[in-house]
């Protein structure tokens, strides 16, 4: 029988560079674990979302998107809880298949948004 050996994975923020959002234009992330470069079955990211810009309308049909706002303000519509203020220091689970979206951002937002199972 063949073991898979996980490695642990330690990596700061800073040594993470930011870059492009693959998908929504004018947003930035910084990948801190995937399954492409760590093998994780979670991918965990910080998502920058600019003042003025925001997260469009999606659907993630087979994840669980978990986000923690750690800087910045904005609101935040989920498909089956409708619109709330976003900021700093809660904790929104977003279930697979609901529709969502981050907009009226009236601060630079950072977001730690983590992905069950892993996107990238």
């Amino acid at each position: 029988m063949e073991w898979l050996i996980e490695m642990s994975v330690v990596r700061r923020e800073e040594d993470v560079e930011w870059q492009p959002h693959p998908s929504f234009k004018g947003l930035k992330v910084r990948y801190l674990l995937t399954k492409r470069d760590d093998g994780s079955d979670i991918t965990c990211l910080l998502l920058m979302v600019p003042k003025g810009a925001e997260v469009p309308e999606h659907i993630h049909p087979d994840k669980v998107d978990m986000i923690y706002p750690l800087m910045g303000s904005g609101k935040q519509w989920v498909e089956d809880r409708g619109s709330f203020d976003l900021k700093k220091g809660m904790i929104v689970r977003i279930p697979m298949g609901k529709k969502h979206r981050t907009y009226d951002v009236t601060e630079d937002l950072v977001l730690f948004d983590i992905f069950s199972p892993a996107t990238v």
